[in-house]
């Protein structure tokens, strides 16, 4: 008999949350969800330039973690709003510390899909004695063959359709890539310039996001004042290879990450983060168990990841 998947946790509120400046004119949002007291864990979102959604609160029990989430420098609900100014990865890890020092926690168990994966591997190599364990899910080391997966060459002979009216909005040319034409329409002083591109921008992430279909959560990705931060923000660090080198998280993974557990959570189909960087990663960091879920794509929400991150959550909820 097949093993019922699991599901995420019932819906849960924030038990306290607030704003924390962090300097260089930004100040955080953060809120926490759980048991005070409990077992700590730290959720990274995706983009750069998304946020936290209600649907992040549901990944751990709420009887055996204390789980601080928070919105990135510039997304959400952190001011100001889609701010570029002081906002790259190592800011965001020195964030992270600020906030883990405010929580009073010595170690955390640190959880990243996405970009959130990037994020965390940047601030677990950085601080190592800081990590009881890693979760991560849709690994993306910003390597340069990543980045031009998505803006040049990879994806878009998945869906030729999308890409075809993705390269038209810039008027691009074939084998270019597209990030910096797009940066030209988002840096525009025109809004309505910028929300045309962040529109078009968030609409190519969002298909190549859903495994199956789902028009709304496409829709939702490319419309409003959100989807301008969105796209500001995940150009921005994708101009500047999101502030590292080639190579470096692997790199710091072989040589950091030697004794903390991890558990990798892949989607066989997923054609944002594709399965390869996840297998990169597994090499260079053995203590890791890799899952790849043999029907999943890129959505934390999908049933095959959601099982895998639930289970994962739940091994470590006693160590």
């Amino acid at each position: 008999m097949t093993e019922q998947r699991r599901t995420l946790y019932p819906e849960i509120e924030p038990y306290q949350s607030g704003m924390l400046d962090v300097g260089d004119g930004h100040t955080i949002y953060w809120e926490r969800v759980g048991t005070p007291g409990a077992k700590p864990a730290v959720m990274l979102h995706g983009g750069p330039g998304g946020g936290c959604s209600a649907g992040h609160r549901r990944q751990w029990s709420p009887e055996k973690y204390d789980v601080l989430l928070f919105d990135q420098r510039g997304c959400g609900r952190s001011t100001p709003f889609a701010s570029l100014e002081a906002n790259t990865t190592w800011h965001l890890v020195a964030d992270m510390e600020r906030l883990r020092a405010m929580c009073g926690w010595d170690r955390w168990q640190v959880f990243g899909g996405s970009w959130g994966s990037t994020l965390a591997l940047s601030y677990a190599i950085t601080h190592p004695e800081r990590c009881t364990e890693l979760i991560l899910r849709g690994i993306f080391l910003s390597h340069r063959k990543e980045l031009e997966w998505l803006t040049k060459f990879g994806a878009s002979e998945l869906y030729p359709e999308e890409w075809d009216e993705f390269v038209a909005h810039v008027d691009g040319r074939e084998g270019e890539d597209m990030t910096e034409p797009y940066w030209t329409l988002l840096d525009d002083p025109d809004p309505a310039v910028r929300r045309a591109a962040a529109a078009r921008w968030n609409r190519w992430e969002g298909v190549t996001c859903t495994l199956l279909p789902q028009e709304e959560v496409v829709d939702e990705m490319a419309d409003g004042d959100n989807a301008v931060a969105t796209a500001r923000i995940e150009n921005h660090y994708f101009r500047h290879h999101c502030w590292l080198e080639e190579g470096q998280l692997l790199a710091g993974a072989a040589e950091k990450l030697r004794g903390i557990p991890g558990i990798i959570v892949q989607g066989r189909h997923d054609c944002c983060t594709p399965p390869h960087a996840a297998w990169q990663l597994k090499k260079a960091w053995p203590e890791a168990t890799l899952q790849i879920v043999p029907d999943g794509g890129h959505l934390f929400i999908e049933p095959g990841i959601t099982d895998g991150l639930v289970r994962a959550t739940d091994r470590f909820a006693d160590s």
